[in-house]
């Protein structure tokens, strides 16, 4: 099955929704450039549906999904086709959960609300499923890894988080994983902040750093969106805990932060691996290393280099490497909400756009349905 989207259409009403919402929009007096910064955004697909993951295989097919937050999307992980439509990955099966049939399917074997794919150093394409819908109750047996062969679709390894590991609250948010592909670094951004390390042969998993200052929100910290303080309609602001998640090339190093929080940790891999560490040993090893502002994705580069979304500022930042100076790499008014990268094999970054401040948990008059689109970062 393909989906396709009259891009005219979609991208007036895009268009049209950005301008509505913000009167400092491109042709007005008032308004920010374009784009600014030294590189430029390409788009790759529009979606009908609020996407926030991205990866790209080996082999170059590129793969995105779409959480169940404020609509029941009719598909939770696709590959994004060449001609810019998608198809259910792996197949339509996987992807047939409806909220409204919660009693009827296994969550254990569907996509009930997923928050990222990503794509290993040895061929597979990874999906990490919250299973908590909405950002609320997790659904019982939902929460999982999921490893696929692209090449056949087939499932070859899932991985099932119990309660001790995504309890009650929790929203498994992105993963990393190890080069070797022995380990997964998995983050919670929700009600309390954790890492979480997956040892892939044995599938045992392990929650750290639960409740540890470093992944919880940061409190004096207030995420803006459009220049004023994002609130929802009750007057909750954003509280997303440890969330944006980056290894280093050779694996040695994972870096983290809150979106509701300014600062960029580190921790050796090592200590994560570590079992016989206690929880008060291995916060001992993990260092501040920057500060990046409120930030959503990370990711580090073949180069080197630390990509960070920065939602504030409609925008992607870059560190040459993680200790220099953050800087901007392009700032575009179509950036509403950079949230997830991803490399390809030729290099290239890809970002997508949530617009998570145009949910209407922020502004009621915002449908369901949000619009949504794929960026590739050229001439970086």
């Amino acid at each position: 099955m393909r989906f396709t989207i009259p891009l005219a259409t979609l991208a007036a009403a895009v268009l049209l929704s950005a301008c509505a919402q913000n009167p400092a929009t491109p042709g007005s007096s008032s308004s920010m450039p374009m784009a600014s910064g030294s590189a430029r955004l390409q788009t790759v697909a529009r979606f009908e549906h609020q996407v926030t993951g991205v990866t790209v295989a080996r082999d170059g097919r590129i793969f995105v999904n779409f959480p169940r937050w404020t609509e029941d999307s009719p598909v939770s992980v696709a590959e994004v086709l060449k001609d810019g439509s998608i198809r259910p990955f792996p197949d339509e099966r996987w992807n047939a959960w409806r909220n409204a049939r919660k009693d009827e399917l296994d969550a254990r074997s569907h996509w009930v609300c997923v928050q990222s794919v990503v794509a290993d150093r040895q061929g597979n394409v990874w999906v990490l499923d919250a299973a908590a819908p909405g950002q609320g109750p997790v659904v019982p047996m939902g929460p999982k890894m999921v490893k696929i062969d692209p090449a056949s679709g087939r499932v070859a390894q899932t991985v099932a988080f119990d309660e001790t590991i995504a309890p009650q609250g929790s929203y498994l948010n992105d993963v990393r994983f190890s080069p070797d592909g022995r380990h997964a670094y998995i983050t919670d951004s929700g009600a309390k902040g954790a890492l979480v390390v997956v040892d892939l042969a044995s599938g045992r998993s392990r929650r750290l750093l639960d409740g540890d200052p470093r992944t919880q929100p940061e409190k004096d910290v207030l995420v803006k969106a459009d220049g004023q303080v994002l609130r929802r309609t009750d007057g909750r602001a954003v509280e997303f805990a440890a969330d944006g998640i980056a290894l280093s090339p050779d694996g040695a190093t994972l870096y983290w932060q809150a979106i509701k929080g300014r600062t960029l940790y580190g921790v050796p891999t090592a200590a994560l691996t570590d079992a016989t560490l206690t929880p008060a040993q291995l916060s001992t090893r993990v260092a501040r290393v920057g500060d990046n502002g409120p930030a959503d994705g990370l990711l580090i580069g073949r180069d080197g280099r630390l990509y960070v979304t920065a939602p504030e500022d409609d925008a992607v930042k870059v560190r040459d490497n993680v200790s220099a100076p953050l800087r901007v790499l392009v700032r575009d008014a179509r950036l509403r909400w950079p949230d997830t990268m991803a490399e390809g094999p030729d290099g290239s970054v890809y970002v997508t756009s949530s617009r998570i401040q145009d949910m209407n948990w922020y502004k009621p008059a915002q449908g369901p349905a949000l619009p949504t689109t794929l960026f590739r970062i050229d001439g970086r």
